[in-house]
């Protein structure tokens, strides 16, 4: 069992009262009926809770090389802008959809070819939407080597990137919230446990 941080403890306390996770019966896109529900969209509603997470990527980026932050679209949006204003790094992001007016671009904001970017996205679970980032990312001259997420669901992503030579970090494991909520009496002992037996089935 991995002990939480003050700052990580902090952070997993406000995820879960801004309601970011909720456990209960929730349908996944999949069609499966999931214990936990994890909605990091609505950070945006909660300025001091998104200063939090930017400044809980830092640690993770110090160790780093790069030139650009590459936040995904939509829900990592924020989550790049609150990191790009406290780690003062530059940052761009790949469209969902391609403008066809004005410059068409696929990429916002300035890069130039051969530099490195980090992609920043909010969850990780199979890691099918990072691929397509880093496909969008790379036809323009861009070089990804690194992804960092706020929560790892431990769903496979890490592992098939891992395969495909990126490497992948995540300020939090599904696992180290559970620990922490069950440690701390925040979340009820069958809620923790029926989270746990989906997540490994």
């Amino acid at each position: 069992m991995t002990k939480l941080n003050p700052s990580q403890a902090a952070l997993s306390d406000g995820l879960l009262d801004a309601g970011c996770i909720k456990f209960g019966e929730f349908t996944l896109k999949s069609g499966l009926i999931s214990p936990i529900y994890i909605d990091l969209r609505r950070i945006i509603s909660f300025p001091k809770l998104l200063e939090q997470i930017g400044a809980a990527y830092l640690p993770i980026l110090q160790t780093l090389k790069f030139d650009r932050l590459a936040g995904l679209p939509y829900a990592a949006i924020p989550i790049a802008t609150a990191i790009s204003l406290q780690g003062n790094y530059p940052m761009i992001y790949p469209r969902k959809e391609v403008k066809t007016y004005g410059t068409k671009a696929e990429i916002e904001g300035e890069f130039h070819t051969g530099e490195t970017a980090i992609v920043i996205d909010d969850l990780a679970t199979t890691g099918g939407s990072k691929f397509e980032a880093i496909e969008k990312l790379t036809a323009v001259g861009l070089i990804v080597k690194d992804i960092v997420v706020l929560v790892d669901r431990q769903s496979g992503a890490k592992e098939s990137l891992d395969q495909a030579g990126y490497s992948m970090q995540a300020v939090l494991t599904i696992t180290q919230l559970l620990d922490h909520w069950e440690e701390t009496g925040k979340v009820e002992k069958d809620k923790i446990e029926a989270t746990r037996t989906f997540l490994k089935d």
